[in-house]
């Protein structure tokens, strides 16, 4: 029965994904859907795996390292997609592919650090703050292009790109939109990184329009997430 429940949110996402890349001229193979699977058991992600999904996205080391761990011998890409601490960057770097929240100098030289001790090469993305929200995470746009520099030029990471959270409150697509010229300009220094990270289950279609090359899609695919429990 869960299979089938999965199966039917993910041919749903699936649509809704290919419908927004018609709309915009833009081919289906240019983004990338990833499963964010907070609150959710080991079991859904092998399911998800059986039916062809390989991004699998978490936001809670002390969740996501467990399931990680258990789930070693399926062809997974694990991306961090929640806000990170350095105390947590040790084990976030045991097992994350990408890292799509960073913000701040001090977590670059972490992620460093720690990659080149475990033999490892990170994806890194810097998170972009659209609004005022300090708890939402992000760094300030016109800090973006130093940030990424300072990535470019570390050892054991990779800059993949830009990462943003629409703010609450405001249309998505003028927030998309401001997010798609950052990278545009991101680009322009850094020509490999193309990766935009943006679109949720809500707002996915105005993410696509603006660039989209990575939407975090979990309610819709997994249904209504239910409390962590430590």
């Amino acid at each position: 029965m869960r299979r089938d429940e999965i199966a039917a949110g993910l041919a749903e996402v699936e649509e809704r994904i290919t419908a927004a890349c018609h709309a915009v001229g833009r081919d289906r193979s240019e983004v990338t859907l990833i499963a964010v699977t907070k609150t959710r058991p080991a079991d859904d992600i092998r399911i998800l795996a059986e039916l062809g999904v390989r991004d699998i996205g978490e936001n809670r080391d002390q969740e996501a390292a467990p399931k990680a761990r258990e789930l070693a011998g399926l062809p997974l890409t694990w991306h961090f997609v929640g806000q990170l601490q350095t105390n947590k960057v040790r084990s976030v770097v045991s097992y994350a592919d990408v890292i799509h929240s960073v913000d701040r100098s001090k977590l670059v030289s972490a992620i460093s650090k720690e990659a080149v001790r475990q033999g490892r090469r990170i994806g890194c993305l810097v998170q972009v703050a659209l609004d005022d929200d300090p708890g939402r995470g992000g760094v300030r746009p016109d800090d973006l292009l130093a940030l990424a520099d300072e990535v470019a030029l570390a050892e054991g990471v990779w800059l993949g790109g830009v990462m943003a959270v629409a703010p609450l409150g405001e249309e998505p697509a003028k927030a998309f939109a401001r997010l798609r010229e950052l990278a545009t300009a991101l680009q322009e220094q850094h020509p490999r990184a193309t990766m935009v990270s943006a679109g949720m289950s809500g707002d996915l279609a105005e993410a696509i329009a603006y660039g989209a090359t990575h939407v975090r899609v979990g309610t819709a695919l997994l249904g209504r997430r239910k409390p962590f429990v430590r």
